[in-house]
């Protein structure tokens, strides 16, 4: 089958496209024939490993766990949507044909033709209202989105704020804010502002002119997807028992205590990714609630090119990559 390979870390040119043998699904694994994939920023991050949020003691926690000198697996990509090709004999949840969309996180491989995972993996029957491509963009965005959503626990009528509401993660937030009843204000770039206010943005704020903090404006949660502002600058715009919630990075103590005083809550705590989530997602589609926004499409052998495009930033919504 046809992969990307990722044998050393480095800038987009180490991935290379190869042929590798077609994995062989255990007793308890489904092997997906995999029609879309794609690339998130965490992709890019892994392949070069460079986490600029991160601290020099948890950066090194990440090349002991991934590999000193390169990726132990080295078929990146974090999710997938395809068509069960075939099922080992205890699987039941499952049959050939079926039509999947799956998260396999830590497990990697999507950047591959085939996949393998166990039937009670992060995989389960995809929207039957979208294609493989859309589909493959909901599992990390959209479960990140669903996991900090739940958290903030809106209210019809509050104001929320959502801080890099342009990309995989901030177009669902955004879209889920609105299905609560929240007035939803979108910060990004200007030149995504049409794509929020169709997704249902109610006022839109370009930060490459203005910062958000500095506007006379308070909201009831701020949902920083992007993890470039501080809570210490936020809190002016943070209403009383407003609650600021840090999707990339993490809040010291020292500011969690500050926020207790001040009748507020902080939040950093990783998505703990579930099926169920999944499920819930599929739902959300399906009855018209989340659509996904996909900014291009490239196949397979353009790898190398879809990276560097991921990397310097400003897409649309997802970056989605076929195999056929």
């Amino acid at each position: 089958m046809k992969a990307i390979i990722c044998r050393k870390y480095g800038p987009p040119e180490v991935l290379e496209l190869a042929e590798v043998p077609k994995p062989i699904p255990k007793d308890n694994e489904i092997l997906i024939r995999n029609h879309a994939t794609t690339v998130v920023l965490g992709d890019c991050e892994l392949r070069g490993l460079n986490f600029p949020f991160y601290s020099p003691a948890f950066k090194l926690l990440i090349r002991l766990g991934f590999g000193i000198r390169g990726p132990r697996k080295k078929i990146l990509g974090q999710q997938l949507a395809g068509t069960v090709e075939e099922v080992g004999t205890d699987v039941t949840l499952f049959k050939p044909g079926d039509e999947v969309f799956a998260c396999t996180a830590l497990g990697l491989g999507s950047y591959a033709e085939f996949k393998c995972i166990s039937e009670n993996g992060l995989v389960t029957i995809k929207p039957r209202n979208m294609s493989f491509e859309e589909a493959s963009t909901i599992p990390i965005g959209g479960t990140e989105a669903l996991h900090y959503m739940k958290e903030a626990n809106i209210q019809s009528g509050q104001e929320v704020l959502i801080n890099g509401a342009g990309g995989s993660i901030g177009t669902i937030a955004v879209q889920l804010a609105k299905s609560m009843g929240a007035h939803v204000t979108a910060v990004d770039s200007a030149g995504k502002f049409d794509m929020l206010q169709s997704l249902g943005a109610d006022r839109l704020i370009d930060y490459k002119k203005e910062l958000f903090t500095e506007r006379d404006e308070t909201y009831d949660v701020i949902f920083d997807v992007v993890g470039v502002t501080q809570f210490s600058s936020s809190m002016q715009s943070l209403n009383q028992n407003g609650i600021y919630i840090q999707g990339n990075g993490s809040i010291s103590q020292g500011a969690k205590s500050t926020a207790e005083k001040n009748n507020m809550r902080v939040y950093d705590k990783y998505t703990d990714y579930s099926t169920e989530f999944l499920v819930e997602l599929r739902e959300l589609i399906e009855t018209g609630t989340i659509r996904t926004v996909i900014d291009r499409t490239f196949p397979l052998e353009q790898m190398v090119q879809v990276h560097h495009f991921v990397e310097r930033g400003g897409k649309l919504g997802n970056v989605v990559v076929t195999m056929d």
